[in-house]
């Protein structure tokens, strides 16, 4: 159906109101599962090395910002090689959108194996540099030097995929995320606990198990991610029917056309690194607040991340309809299409809100049982319930601004927010209020970031229309 849709859609053909809600539904529900499979994925990561206690637990936390850094860097590359992917298809340029696949994915993968030789790098230095207490500061080290090997496969799995997302294909993505979410909980359970006997439908069982431990989570993820790429990178250049390498066609490297891909790029890596630092800073912010604070924070991360899943799926959707719209030069429809997939993301985050305040203690419980970090984890998420309706509008209209190819836009907004708002909110907080304080900080700059996006959406489209 989503098919026919985006048919017409190139083809000029009118869409009524319904049409086009229905298309940025169906389109979203497939990213929507995808996010799904992707927390419980990380739900029970957190839950396995929560069950090694808060220490394994505040190393994995301690350097996870910095992974959000490097693997933002990853995928914010490959953004203006997938907006173009988008804008190619819609406009009708097939092979141009597949010449795109061919040095997008190149020029990814290469970005990624610099990234990864400065993670090897760095590796032993960076828990020492976030102010991580000696005992946390191994485990961490060990672990982001997996991550960093991981970066690659990762870059090519992510690029792959949104490329696929920008054909409007969201269903393969879908399945193949949920494939990896679930192979990196198998792999995770035989490489982070060692040899044991386990209850089975009533007998005894002798499990086997590596015992690895941290470094075991990390390895698990490589695993899976791995497989998936393989899956990903087979399905988008030999399947898919808009964008698999034809063997009459000969490659023509266009420098302009790379040029005009990373104009787009780089405003989403400028912000990419505007909000990873944030991230990091965030993260230098909490780790003097103790062990207990660093578990709490990063645990709550991960159950806050259940309310991202409709904003970012529908982000997704927004991209490639409001790029495919954009190719085709229906700019009306695009207008209308963004809008829509706002208000969608925004009510989504609303209802997920309310189930975050509510089910914060459940939560917690699946993820730790150091009731301490419990206490301080529902604590929080209880704070920033508050800030996710604006949030999710934020996230979703980062996804049209990319979609129109105006990603420099978003760049700014984040840098404001961020830097001005929350960073040095959670420095003057954290002293008076704790790990609360900083918390409250992330509540008000998440509200503060929505509204800007909402203002800056509303004068693009009075801009054009005039």
């Amino acid at each position: 159906m989503e098919q026919l849709l985006l048919k017409k859609l190139r083809d000029g053909q009118p869409l009524t109101l319904r049409e086009q809600a229905s298309l940025v539904l169906l389109l979203s529900i497939p990213a929507i599962l995808a996010q799904i499979s992707s927390i419980v994925m990380q739900y029970i990561d957190a839950s396995m090395v929560g069950r090694l206690g808060a220490d394994a637990s505040a190393a994995v936390g301690l350097v996870s910002t910095t992974t959000w850094l490097t693997g933002g860097l990853c995928s914010s590359l490959g953004i203006g090689f997938t907006v173009r992917v988008a804008h190619r298809i819609g406009a009708k340029e097939e092979q141009r959108a597949r010449e795109t696949v061919k040095y997008g994915l190149v020029t990814v993968f290469l970005f990624s194996l610099l990234l990864m030789t400065v993670i090897v790098l760095l590796h032993r230095r960076l828990p020492l540099w976030l102010g991580g207490a000696e005992d946390i500061c191994e485990n961490a080290a060990r672990y982001f030097l997996v991550y960093g090997c991981t970066l690659p496969l990762m870059a090519l799995n992510m690029a792959a995929g949104g490329m696929l997302q920008s054909s409007g294909d969201m269903r393969t993505t879908g399945f193949l995320h949920i494939l990896m979410c679930f192979l990196d909980v198998i792999f995770n359970y035989f490489l982070i606990f060692p040899t044991r006997t386990v209850r089975l439908f009533g007998h005894a069982v002798r499990m086997p198990g590596a015992g690895l431990q941290v470094t075991g989570a990390a390895l698990g993820t490589m695993l899976a991610v791995l497989c998936s790429a393989v899956l990903m990178l087979r399905h988008l250049l030999s399947v898919s029917p808009a964008l698999h390498l034809r063997r009459e066609e000969t490659y023509r490297f266009r420098g302009k056309d790379v040029a005009d891909d990373l104009k787009i790029s780089l405003p989403v890596m400028v912000s990419s690194v505007i909000m990873g630092s944030a991230y990091v800073a965030g993260t230098r912010i909490v780790a003097p607040l103790g062990t207990i604070a660093i578990a709490a924070n990063s645990f709550a991360v991960t159950a806050e991340s259940l309310c991202y899943m409709p904003g970012y799926g529908i982000g997704a959707a927004s991209t490639t309809v409001v790029g495919q719209a954009k190719g085709a030069g229906r700019k009306d429809l695009s207008g209308r299409l963004g809008w829509l997939a706002v208000a969608l993301g925004a009510l989504s985050m609303g209802v997920m809100a309310v189930f975050l305040y509510a089910m914060a203690p459940v939560m917690l419980r699946m993820l730790t049982p150091d009731a301490r970090v419990r206490k301080a984890g529902v604590q929080v998420l209880r704070i920033i319930a508050f800030a996710e309706p604006l949030y999710g509008a934020s996230i979703v209209a980062e996804g049209v601004f990319r979609g129109l190819g105006k990603t420099h836009i978003p760049a700014r907004l984040n840098l404001v927010s961020m830097w001005l708002i929350r960073i040095p909110l959670a420095i003057l907080l954290a002293g008076r209020m704790g790990l609360p304080g900083v918390w409250t900080a992330q509540c008000i700059e998440l509200s503060f970031r929505g509204s800007i996006y909402l203002l800056a959406l509303l004068l693009h489209q009075r801009k054009k229309t005039e």
